[in-house]
């Protein structure tokens, strides 16, 4: 099937001038937002599913409905994989039986981010698939990279892969990677064909946007 799904769009012609103040001053100020109830409630009871696992652990943050936790489930089936996202009506979505080693939570990245780094979790591997852009300038903030919560973001370690279809917002990300932890991320144009990870990256490629994936192997900062 044929989709036509429009391009970003943005007034940014590239990075935006204002991103190098923006991670300095998350650097500088740490988050101090109060953990919401719901997300410390759903955090707990993920601990405590991961604890009795007893297996390295991949987060995928920004799941959505949850396609991509089921793929990496099993593509990876001797790891734990626990896929986040704030909205319930999302996860709730019937798209087949989860794998035994997989969970779903319903919470804020931002809290659930602080709460895993202050419980010292490592993921071996941390995915962000196809994160709102926010392509406006005036919107940097919103951009993961522009956010206080980046320093907690990387300083949980692991392979990061975040995948995109704006080529801008990959470069932001990985200028930003390097100014917190001094690494180089690698950046790939992707074709992922018919091995699509998300209905996001199916849509997009099917449209015929370029797709584009950064990784970096971070350690606990």
């Amino acid at each position: 099937m044929q989709h036509n799904s429009r391009p970003v769009i943005s007034n940014q012609p590239g990075p935006h001038q204002d991103l190098i103040r923006r991670v300095n001053r998350a650097l500088a100020h740490p988050l101090r937002k109060p953990i919401a109830e719901h997300t410390r409630h759903n955090f707990t009871f993920a601990a405590e599913w991961l604890q009795s696992r007893q297996a390295p652990l991949i987060l995928d943050s920004g799941c959505g409905v949850g396609i991509s936790t089921r793929q990496l489930a099993v593509q990876f089936p001797t790891h734990v994989i626990i896929g986040v996202d704030r909205s319930e009506d999302r996860l709730a979505r019937d798209h087949g039986e989860l794998p035994s080693n997989a969970l779903l939570v319903r919470a804020d990245l931002v809290d659930f981010w602080r709460l895993a780094e202050q419980a010292g979790w490592a993921p071996e591997r941390h995915y962000l698939l196809y994160p709102n852009p926010y392509p406006k300038a005036g919107h940097l903030k919103m951009r993961w990279h522009g956010h206080a919560v980046l320093p907690t973001l990387l300083a949980l370690g692991g392979r990061l892969e975040l995948r995109s279809n704006w080529a801008i917002y990959v470069e932001e990300f990985s200028l930003a990677v390097a100014q917190v932890t001094g690494k180089q991320a690698v950046i790939n144009e992707i074709a992922p064909k018919d091995n699509y990870l998300t209905p996001f990256e199916a849509k997009y490629a099917q449209s015929g946007q370029a797709l584009w994936k950064l990784c970096v192997d971070l350690q606990r900062i």
